[in-house]
């Protein structure tokens, strides 16, 4: 349904830390951050995280959202493959999704993604954390008022 927000979570297959190498997170985080690969979509808010990816769609088009996950899934692959070809395949297949309500915040989901790799205990605060990001909602970032 265009125009509404999923909560996204990708897996690595087999839930291999991959993105601990910092060339292959770096390689990811650039692939996920374009946003020509979510287009007509948007991707909101993400946080790379060792061994998954979560994020925050709005949907945008004709475009269903397994279709936009599984475009980006592989365009993510292809490139980390490049760079290494003994993640292949990179991804779990499927993806986990929740379809925002109205009444849930999209900042406090934002939040939440933003905040796991410090309850990973990868970092003690999530701006020391290299690989997310988080674009404007309704005039304010994510991270106001945290």
């Amino acid at each position: 349904m265009p125009g509404q927000i999923y909560l996204i979570t990708m897996v690595t297959r087999l839930r291999q830390p991959c993105f601990l190498n910092t060339d292959l997170a770096r390689f990811a985080a650039q692939s996920l951050s374009d946003t020509e690969r979510w287009h007509p979509s948007k991707c909101l808010c993400w946080v790379l995280m060792p061994d998954h990816w979560h994020g925050l769609v709005e949907l945008g088009g004709d475009v269903d959202l397994s279709t936009t996950v599984q475009r980006v899934k592989g365009i993510t692959a292809r490139i980390v493959g490049l760079r290494d070809d003994t993640v292949r395949p990179l991804w779990a297949s499927g993806f986990h999704d929740h379809a925002l309500r109205r009444e849930e915040s999209i900042q406090e989901a934002a939040r939440y993604i933003i905040a796991n790799p410090v309850r990973a205990g990868l970092v003690k605060d999530p701006m020391d954390y290299p690989y997310w990001d988080a674009y404007f909602v309704d005039g304010t970032t994510c991270l106001e008022g945290t």
